[in-house]
């Protein structure tokens, strides 16, 4: 088990080292893509600068126009020496010629352009006929011919008819005049014309699966490159890199400086939606959002730590009806938590709950209980037994079992049978991070050793009883938190936490001083024995604390033997049968 000061050492990044950095921000270069995006950047280079088998680049980003546009704006001063190809179209002879190098209307104008929606009249060009003349609208493709453009994936997917005869033109390198469907025709015959241009297509990772699976061999031949949504936080130069793009970001939106004090709340804002410390986010729209909503509160124009903090707080009040109907219902009984006593079988879990139409996640406790029985060593979920179980969850209920029947070594089927159930859950229960805290209840129903109420668990474990990470560490913490602080703090409440999670603590002020305060406790521990001593007051085997009280599993074990030993009615099977 970590030790507790190790552990208040980590409940929030410490700043302590970068304030140079921070006061000398103003000075720092913004940072290009060249530079935040090293592996995205050789990719595109060697896309745009080497001969390629295939014109088409795949990048793995949103697709939206902050990515796109960052996208086109690397691009240029990658290819800024692209050949454009000149050309019009003179009428003559009832046909549309192509005359090569002449400067006209199907000029190009642009090396790179990107379009979030663009339709095939904007992208082909479309032929507008007034009586008898004719005029020929040029379109997207020819104002980028020689150049790159931009497209989204879904763009393209809505679209098939588009998509293929963009295909076939990029990869024929001529443009042919199409009618708008198949039971149209050309009013006069038009040449084609050569098209050079290389197309990159950018979509997060469910539009390019489709992709992957609607052209297969064009996605194995294009060239890959992805966006990477974050940059590792060890040391100050990767801190200053990541100031740097912000500044970048801030110069493109035309937004206030930063004043020393708010980096370090920015950056905690941050840490907490990658809920790593050691992980900064580069997530262009998550960073926007949050720049513009402290601009709203900027003060001598300059975002300050109060203008984050505001902003915070008035996201959190907007956002938080149903965490607040969650916790009235707890703290008027409507949902049983306790946190204080003690109970046989029944544990406070820590999780999560992902309601359809909101925005974030919101930490709730919930009472996990386990009653066990004289029966034929079955294990009951209940949750997946009404299919309100997921498979995650099924998967850590079956791992927790084989733990235990491997930890007690047993010679044959144990005579009790566990059912353990979330009280008062009606929604899908998934996700193995309350495995820990059903290890601990069914440890406690089959031991008959109460379990103190005033701790909450969260943590997965594997086959050998080894606590694992789980996620969204902070708002599960602070969910029971905030019950044990309406209810006044006894000083023993807190929670049971993986260690692997405390590189993810950040946490709420009010919660970091009631934790150095010593009214409110976190424990983190790397197997089942350490919690469940934590929470029965028990050794959970003889050479834990090397004492001469019975551990919990000499306590299963024996009441396992004494059930075994005890005499059973005759017939009992043929009444089994018969029931």
């Amino acid at each position: 088990m970590i030790s507790n000061e190790l552990i208040w050492q980590n409940l929030a990044p410490d700043y302590e080292p970068y304030l140079n950095l921070f006061a000398a921000a103003d000075k720092l270069d913004n940072a290009t893509l060249a530079i935040i995006q090293p592996r995205l950047y050789n990719s595109l280079e060697r896309f745009l600068l080497t001969p390629t088998y295939s014109p088409f680049a795949v990048i793995k980003a949103l697709e939206c126009q902050s990515y796109l546009s960052e996208l086109a704006k690397c691009i240029k001063n990658i290819n800024s020496s692209s050949v454009a190809i000149t050309g019009d179209y003179q009428q003559s002879d009832g046909r549309f010629h192509w005359q090569a190098g002449t400067k006209g209307s199907f000029t190009p104008c642009h090396s790179a352009y990107f379009c979030n929606w663009i339709e095939m009249p904007q992208l082909f060009g479309s032929i507008h006929q007034h009586q008898n003349s004719v005029h020929l609208e040029p379109g997207l493709l020819h104002k980028i011919n020689g150049g790159v453009l931009l497209l989204s994936v879904g763009t393209l997917l809505a679209q098939p008819l588009m998509w293929q005869r963009l295909k076939q033109m990029v990869m024929q390198k001529r443009f042919e005049w199409l009618p708008a469907n198949d039971n149209q025709f050309l009013p006069y015959p038009i040449d084609s014309m050569p098209l050079d241009i290389k197309l990159i297509l950018v979509g997060d990772h469910f539009s390019l699966e489709e992709l992957e699976t609607k052209e297969p061999e064009l996605f194995s031949q294009a060239t890959y490159g992805e966006y990477e949504f974050e940059l590792n936080f060890e040391h100050s130069g990767q801190l200053s890199l990541w100031m740097q793009f912000i500044k970048q970001i801030i110069t493109d939106c035309q937004f206030p400086a930063l004043t020393t004090d708010a980096w370090p709340t920015f950056i905690t804002q941050a840490i907490r939606y990658t809920e790593d410390k050691s992980i900064l986010p580069l997530d262009r729209m998550w960073l926007i959002r949050c720049l513009a909503e402290a601009n709203q509160f900027q003060q001598d124009n300059q975002l300050t730590a109060k203008s984050f903090q505001t902003a915070m707080q008035q996201r959190q009040w907007q956002h938080g009806y149903l965490a607040k109907r969650n916790l009235d219902d707890i703290l008027q009984k409507q949902v049983f938590i306790k946190t204080e006593g003690e109970m046989i079988g029944q544990i406070n879990g820590l999780s999560v709950m992902q309601y359809p139409g909101h925005p974030e996640l919101i930490g709730e406790p919930s009472r996990i209980t386990c009653v066990a029985h004289f029966g034929d060593g079955e294990f009951t979920d209940v949750e997946r037994k009404v299919e309100l179980g997921g498979n995650i969850h099924a998967k850590g209920m079956m791992i927790m079992q084989a733990y235990l029947n491997y930890e007690l070594k047993l010679e044959q089927p144990q005579p009790f049978s566990a059912s353990i159930v979330f009280e008062q859950s009606y929604n899908e229960v998934d996700g193995d991070s309350a495995s820990l805290a059903e290890l601990c209840a069914l440890i406690s129903a089959l031991s008959l050793q109460p379990i103190d109420q005033q701790i909450a668990v969260t943590g997965a474990v594997d086959q050998f009883g080894y606590v694992q990470p789980i996620g969204s560490i902070n708002q599960k913490i602070e969910s029971f938190f905030n019950v044990c602080f309406q209810r006044e703090l006894t000083g023993q409440q807190g929670v049971i936490i993986p260690a692997a999670n405390i590189r993810h603590l950040c946490l709420k002020a009010d919660l970091i001083a009631a934790v150095k305060s010593g009214v409110f406790h976190i424990w983190s521990v790397e197997h089942v024995s350490e919690a469940i001593s934590i929470l029965t007051k028990h050794a959970y085997y003889k050479q834990q604390y090397d004492t001469n009280n019975l551990h919990l599993l000499a306590l299963i074990q024996e009441r396992i033997t004494q059930a075994n030993n005890q005499e059973r009615p005759k017939f009992m099977g043929l009444l089994k049968w018969l029931n």
